[in-house]
Parts: structure tokens; C-alpha cells; sequence
């Protein structure tokens, strides 16, 4: 070392071959090695070796290290500090870390640079090993003095400007403050060291950034976001909240920073590969967002929604003024909704399952539901006028209920509030639909037992609750009506596939029969405490059925036998009052059930919705047409079962429409207003019958389920205010079941009035009151359609006795509305 310059306090030692700056001497025209982890304004780094500023106090802590030559194998560096240059053969000298360079001047070829005030003096790090400050300085800490470097592949050096060549001053510096090279910094203060360039790569220019941060070169103070090299920086910008600066640094005061100029060091790296400051400051690119994910099978739906809660309401809405307008005019009480109220009358008032010997032909649990509704009402049966408007009102309830489910069960197996809408409204409005689920039918409550567990099984996640209520409501709707049976090959398919791969598939595929046979087994065992399970000797001769005592497995076996036409007859109930009532939902329906079926087992993964719907239309359809005898109300489960189909395809037809390229644009308005406009064309075509049809006198006018001026059932009570007055209570009367509970609930009571069935059929009542004799009979009271039923139920001359006791009569009142007619006769 020459006796001119004056040793400078060396920074703590690192690795073997570390020398400290005041060891270093530059030769005349000799390159001088960059030192890692400092740069210039240019981006650029003080020389390596140069002499310490005049002025500055000696180290004297430790002897300087002179084990290390000069590294003389990096080729010229090109970079100096901003505003020097340097002169051949002259030494440079390294300035005091809190010195800085006055911008402006230049530096003759060899002189020493002076580093930016505020910079650590630089270290040298051999060429395979990198310094500690490297890994510290990425996370925001300070580099401890003697930290151990880190070994690695050497750093690729700078280049250095030519002899003669200067570099632009620093524009960004304060007046009366020095920054370090390429950033602003509170004078006196120090910044911590540049992170050191990734083995094999080079270093980033570094700009005027926050205290404490560092950006990728060329890019904007804003994370994320390029700029092109040399662009000029962002100024006014502050840390990002949650960055850590360096302590007693000061932050930006928002004052403008002159770009840097383009550099060799932020020239191209090595290609392929990024800056280590680029590593640190780069966000991550942001993926694009993805729609919601959708999967029958794994319970992934897409939340409701604003748009579908209004849907959601708007179906209620609809549902309850289609169905609860004109409820207990239109339509005329049917037989069925009279046996079933006299069942529940039986059960509240005579705590037994029928008033007659109960025979099994339905299972009891629907009856049982209409006592358990009418037993808490005021006047019970009389809530509503009488028991069959009571049930009725239970029916509308059940109705709303049935909605709600049905809209979500749609929505869940399409993905789709639009297929939800569609089917709702295919529901509420259909004239099918309003005639038979207005009246108290069995059918209508075990609808809504299986859409609960249908729903139950469509619950985000398939837990033992939902699996079990899943299986209970299953076996409630099959003891509410047994052809629920038909619906059962869906569920089953649908549960292997919601809980297939689960932990707890075996337990809960063994836990939702064990549910749903629950209730079957309790119905059993009733049978079975009655020793009414078993025919007499295990005799199932049809021709020949039990004397002694009624048999549960006897009626069914009957019930499996029965045979009564088919249904594409022309006499047939498709052509007569189905296809009458409802056109579009039948037809449309099938095709939308062939649909379905054909999308579900093209892709049975990703289409498990369409294929859910399908099979359930299909399996009730296969009951409708099998040849046994079925009755016009038997419809009723299916009409659900089309509206959903029609719903998914709908849905699936439009989207496939929105995806053609003209129409794109017009996706939100077209998504409403094509299912609208549909809508409204079902609604004011007469052809349809939805809300105007056309008479039989060829006049359009409102539907029937509509018209306030048809009170079909207005002519019944007519029917019975004559009885009440002129026949007198101790009179054995032949009538139909719609009027039973009117004349064995409300005084005066008529003990004697018994329905041609039982009357033909029940031997209590053929035998010891009747007799099977004619001339036994006092009145006949004639509903809409009893002769008809009389001759269908005389196959075997069981009513004989009554039809002669008729054509023995004299009609003594009648009323006739269109094709109803009602009469009373009496028996001569």
C-alpha cells in the first residue's frame, strides 16, 4: 500500500479471499472488479480496490487483508459513479460512506470514483460465493456486518465505460442531499446493500424507489406492472403498506427522481433466466378468474343469488295464486278426496283407520297426515266450510312447499336459475296441474315426500343427517301411495353417485335403505300385530279372495293384477281428458324427457342432472303405461317430473343459442326475454288452455280453473241443502263418496248413508243393512259420473241390487252446468 492513502476501517471479513476496499489499488487503464450488492445511479457499482477519500479515518481494527490479488480476469467495467470519470493512471479513491457526489462534475480516466453518500462501503466476495446481505436483503433486512457469503456460481461483472467515455449526473438527487446510486435516501443515513445477482446472472439497475424496497429494472414503482427499460419512474410514491424499510431511513417526500439511463447492467441477462431483484419484486401474474364450479355428484352448486331469490319468490308468488284462486269452486269434489277425508274423519273421531273394514288398499299414512292437519283446527273438519275445503287448503300448502323444492332441486341439478324458473312456472300454471293438485289427492302429498328427499340427497355435503332424512321421507311417500316404488331406481343411482369415493360411502349407503324401510316396516308390523299380513291358508286366488279376514299382501298382489285397457285407446284417459287439459306439457315433456335421457348417458359424469331427470320421468311414464288400471289423477306425479325436463333443456337450448357469436352481445336481455315471450304465448293462446280457452260454443273466454262465474262445487251444496231438507236423517241412502263427510259430520247426521262401493262391497253393510235387496234403498243420490263407476264396478254383478233399485226410482231434483250433472232419485 502507498504512503498516500490512508487505510480505511475494512468491513468485517467474510470468506477466505475477501479483501477490503483499502487493500485494493486500481492500475492505470486496468478494469476494476464491481463490487456486489452496491449500485450506481446508473446502476453501476463503486470500483473494486479503491483507496478510501482523503479525509476519512484509518481502521485500525483489524490488518488489512492482502491474501487476495486483484481479480484481474473480469473484463473493463463501463459503469462509474454518476458524474466521474476516470484518467489513465490515476488512483481512485473510495469516498466515506456518508460523502456524496456533487452532481455534475466528471472524473478523468483512472481517477477514483466516490460513491453516493449514504452507501456502505463495498465488499469483495469471491467469484463463486455470494454474499449473505443477497438472501437478506429480498426479505427487507439489514445485512449484518461479518456475515458469512454464501457460496455459489460466480456473478457475472459488469462492464466498464470506455477511457474518456462520461455518464449522465444524477438528475434526481436534492439539492443538499445525496442519494444512493439510483435511490433516494435521507442524507446520513444509510441504505441497506444491494441484493446480490443470483449466481450466473446479472445485477438489476436499481431505481428511486421507497426506502427499503427494490423494483425490478425497467418496470414502475406499482407492483405488477412493465414499463420499458429507462422509462421514467413513477415519483410520489410511498412503501407499500406491510413492506418493511430500513431503520432511521427516511420515507419519499414525493419529490421527483430523474430516470436512469440505461445501463449495462440492465442490458439482457443470461437468456431464460430473470434478475434476482426482478425475482423479489415481480407479482406473480394473476390467473384468470374461473366461472363457479358445478358437480351433481360432488354437491358443487352455484349459491342462489339475488337474481335467483327474486326468481325464487316470484315462483311462490305464482304457485299461490294459480293454485289458491277459485280453490273451493273449481274444481267439482271428486270420490277420491271424499274417501280420503272420511278416512281422516275415522281417525280423529274413531281413532281407527277407516269407517269401514279397512282392506289395504292404499297405505294410511296420507289420510293420517289429513287427520293430523284437521284435528288442531277450530271447528276441525268445518274449518273451512267443510272437510273436503279443508283438505283442500292443506293441499295448497303443500303445494307451496312442493315449489319451493322443486325450484331448488332444478337449480341443482342443471346449475341454472333459468331451468328452475322454467320448471316452476310449467308447474304452477298448467291446467293438468291446477285440476289435480287442488284436490286432496294422496298423489299430492306423496310428491312432496319425495321432492324432500330428492332435495335431502342434493345437500352440498352428503351427511348422515341428510342421508337419513333422505331415506325417511323416501319411505313416508311410499306408505303416503305405493307407486312412489317406480321413482326409487333414480334415487338409489343418485345416492352411489353423491357419496361414491366418500370415507363413509359403505356406512351411508347402508344407512339410507335402513331409513327408508323404516316406515314400510312399521306398516308391516301393523298388518302383522292384526293377523291381517297372510291370506287365509296362504291362498292368493283372485278368483277366490279371503272370508275370513283382509290380507296386506293379498290386496297387493290384487292391486299387481288388475287390468284395464291402455291408455293410447281412443277412449283411453290420454285422449279423453289428459292431452284435453294439457297438450304442450305432455308432449313437450316426453321429448324433453328424451333429451335428457340422451345428454345424461352421452356424458353420465358431467351431465348426472340430465340423467336424474330423465330416469325419473321415465320410470313413472313405464307405471302409466304398463296396461293396469289407472285413473285420470294418476297423472299427477309425472306432471313435476316433465316440468323439470322441460326446464333443464330449456336451459340447455338457450345457452347453446347465447354461445353463437351474433348474439352474444345480447346475452342478458335474450336469456329473460326468450322464456318471457314463451311464456306469454302459452298464457294468451287459447290452443293451450293456460289462462283462455275456447267453449264448447266456439266463444274465447277465461280458463275454468279461472272463471269466477263457474262454482262447480256450489252445485253439490245445492245438492245437499235439498237433502238436509226433504229427505228425512233415518233414511238408507246409496250416494258417492264426495258427500260423506258432509252427512256424517254436520247435524243433522245421516247414519245410514253409505257409498255404492261399501254398500256392494263391505259385508257389514251389503249383508245387514241392505241386505242385497232393492227395495231396502230409500234414495239414490247421483253424482257427475256415479253411473259410470257402477258399471265398471259391477264386472261381477256385485252392484246388480243397486241398479235395479235405480231403474225402480223417480228423479226428484237434478242440475246440470255444461257436462256435470247431478241428481237425486227415489226408490219406489
Amino acid at each position: 500500500m502507498s504512503d498516500n492513502t490512508t487505510p480505511s476501517r475494512p468491513a468485517a471479513l467474510g470468506a477466505e479471499g475477501r479483501k477490503t476496499a483499502a487493500d485494493k489499488k486500481t492500475a492505470p487503464n486496468e478494469s476494476t472488479t464491481p463490487t456486489e450488492g452496491t449500485t450506481s445511479a446508473e446502476g453501476t457499482t463503486p470500483a473494486e480496490g479503491t483507496a478510501p477519500a482523503k479525509g476519512t479515518t484509518p481502521d485500525r481494527s483489524a490488518p488489512p487483508d492482502r491474501s487476495a490479488a486483484p481479480d484481474k480476469s473480469a473484463p473493463p467495467d463501463k459503469s462509474t459513479a454518476p458524474g466521474k470519470s476516470t484518467a489513465p493512471g490515476k488512483k481512485t479513491a473510495s469516498a466515506r460512506p456518508d460523502r456524496g457526489i456533487a452532481p455534475g462534475k466528471k472524473t478523468t480516466p483512472g481517477t477514483s470514483t466516490t460513491p453516493a453518500k449514504g452507501t456502505v462501503p463495498a465488499k469483495k466476495t469471491t467469484p463463486d460465493k455470494s454474499t449473505a446481505a443477497a438472501k437478506n436483503a429480498a426479505a427487507g433486512r439489514k445485512t449484518a456486518p461479518g456475515d458469512r457469503p454464501m457460496t455459489g456460481k460466480p456473478t457475472t461483472p459488469t462492464r466498464s465505460t470506455a477511457p474518456g467515455k462520461t455518464t449522465a449526473p444524477t438528475r434526481s438527487a436534492t439539492p443538499g442531499k445525496s442519494a444512493t446510486p439510483g435511490k433516494s435516501a435521507t442524507p446520513g443515513k444509510k441504505t441497506v446493500a444491494a441484493k446480490s445477482a443470483t449466481p450466473g446472472k446479472t445485477t438489476a439497475a436499481a431505481k428511486s424507489t421507497a426506502p427499503g424496497q427494490k423494483t425490478v429494472p425497467g418496470t414502475s414503482a406499482t407492483p405488477g406492472k412493465k414499463t420499458a427499460p429507462g422509462n421514467k419512474p413513477m415519483t410520489g410514491k410511498t412503501t407499500a403498506p406491510g413492506k418493511k424499510t430500513v431503520p432511521g431511513s427516511k420515507p419519499m417526500t414525493g419529490k421527483p427522481t430523474a430516470p436512469t439511463k440505461k445501463t449495462a447492467p440492465t442490458k439482457k441477462a443470461a437468456a431464460g433466466k430473470k434478475t434476482a431483484a426482478g425475482k423479489g419484486a415481480e407479482a406473480p401474474a394473476r390467473r384468470p378468474r374461473r366461472g363457479p364450479r358445478f358437480s351433481v355428484a360432488r354437491g358443487w352448486f352455484p349459491p342462489l343469488g339475488t337474481k335467483g331469490r327474486i326468481a325464487l319468490i316470484l315462483s311462490l308468488l305464482t304457485g299461490l295464486v294459480s293454485h289458491g284462486y277459485h280453490l273451493f269452486r273449481y274444481p267439482l269434489y271428486l270420490t277420491d278426496e271424499g274417501i280420503y277425508m272420511q278416512r281422516a274423519w275415522s281417525v280423529v273421531r274413531e281413532t281407527s283407520l277407516s269407517p269401514y273394514t279397512y282392506d289395504y288398499d292404499h297405505a294410511p299414512l296420507g289420510w293420517i297426515t289429513l287427520a293430523g292437519w284437521a284435528f288442531p283446527l277450530p271447528k276441525q273438519f268445518e274449518a273451512f266450510g267443510n272437510a273436503i275445503n279443508t283438505g283442500r287448503f292443506l293441499m295448497l300448502l303443500v303445494h307451496i312447499a312442493s315449489v319451493y323444492l322443486l325450484f331448488e332441486i332444478a337449480r341443482r341439478l342443471s346449475g341454472s336459475v333459468l331451468a328452475a324458473t322454467v320448471t316452476s312456472f310449467l308447474f304452477n300454471v298448467s291446467p293438468l296441474a291446477v285440476y289435480f293438485q287442488r284436490q286432496v289427492l294422496l298423489d299430492n302429498l306423496m310428491i312432496f315426500w319425495l321432492l324432500l328427499s330428492l332435495f335431502m340427497l342434493l345437500r352440498r355435503e352428503v351427511t348422515i343427517r341428510s342421508v337419513f332424512g333422505g331415506g325417511m321421507a323416501l319411505g313416508i311417500a311410499l306408505i303416503t301411495k305405493e307407486n312412489a316404488i317406480f321413482f326409487v331406481p333414480s334415487f338409489v343411482y343418485l345416492l352411489y353417485r353423491r357419496v361414491k369415493g366418500s370415507a363413509s360411502s359403505r356406512f351411508t349407503s347402508t344407512l339410507w335403505p335402513f331409513a327408508a324401510a323404516t316406515p314400510i316396516g312399521a306398516y308391516v308390523t301393523y298388518a302383522l300385530l292384526k293377523n291381517e299380513l297372510l291370506p287365509s291358508g296362504f291362498d292368493f286366488d283372485l278368483n277366490n279372495p279371503p272370508a275370513d279376514h283382509v290380507s296386506l299382501l293379498y290386496t297387493l298382489w290384487w292391486q299387481l293384477n288388475r287390468n284395464q285397457g291402455t291408455l293410447f285407446s281412443h277412449t283411453g284417459l290420454l285422449q279423453t281428458s289428459w292431452l284435453v287439459r294439457d297438450k304442450f306439457l305432455l308432449i313437450a315433456g316426453v321429448c324433453a324427457m328424451v333429451i335428457c335421457l340422451w345428454i345424461g348417458l352421452r356424458d353420465r359424469k358431467r351431465n348426472l342432472g340430465f340423467l336424474v331427470a330423465g330416469t325419473l320421468a321415465l320410470g313413472y311414464a313405464f307405471y302409466l303405461v304398463r296396461g293396469s288400471v289407472v285413473l285420470d289423477f294418476y297423472v299427477t306425479p309425472l306432471i313435476p317430473m316433465l316440468a323439470l325436463n322441460l326446464g333443464m333443456v330449456t336451459d340447455r337450448l338457450l345457452k347453446g343459442t347465447f354461445a353463437n357469436r351474433f348474439i352474444r352481445g345480447a346475452h342478458s336481455v335474450t336469456r329473460v326475454a326468450v322464456p318471457s315471450f314463451a311464456a306469454f304465448l302459452l298464457l294468451a293462446s287459447p290452443a293451450s288452455g293456460y289462462l283462455v280457452h275456447t267453449n264448447t260454443e266456439g266463444h274465447t273466454q277465461i280458463a275454468d280453473q279461472y272463471q269466477s262465474k263457474i262454482n262447480l262445487t256450489g252445485m253439490q251444496h245445492a245438492q245437499i241443502a235439498w237433502v238436509r231438507k226433504h229427505v228425512p236423517p233415518n233414511s238408507r241412502i246409496i250416494m258417492d263418496d264426495d258427500l260423506w263427510g258432509e252427512l256424517h259430520d254436520i247435524r243433522p247426521f245421516y247414519p245410514y248413508a253409505h257409498s255404492h262401493w261399501n254398500a256392494s262391497s263391505d259385508p257389514d253393510v251389503r249383508d245387514k243393512l241392505f241386505k242385497k235387496r232393492w227395495q231396502n234403498v230409500d234414495y239414490i243420490i247421483m253424482s257427475n259420473k256415479m253411473r259410470r263407476s257402477m258399471m265398471l264396478n259391477n264386472s261381477d254383478g256385485r252392484e246388480n241390487w243397486i241398479l235395479q233399485a235405480l231403474r225402480n226410482s223417480t228423479r226428484v231434483w237434478s242440475v246440470t252446468e255444461g257436462n256435470i250433472r247431478l241428481e237425486i232419485y227415489r226408490v219406489q
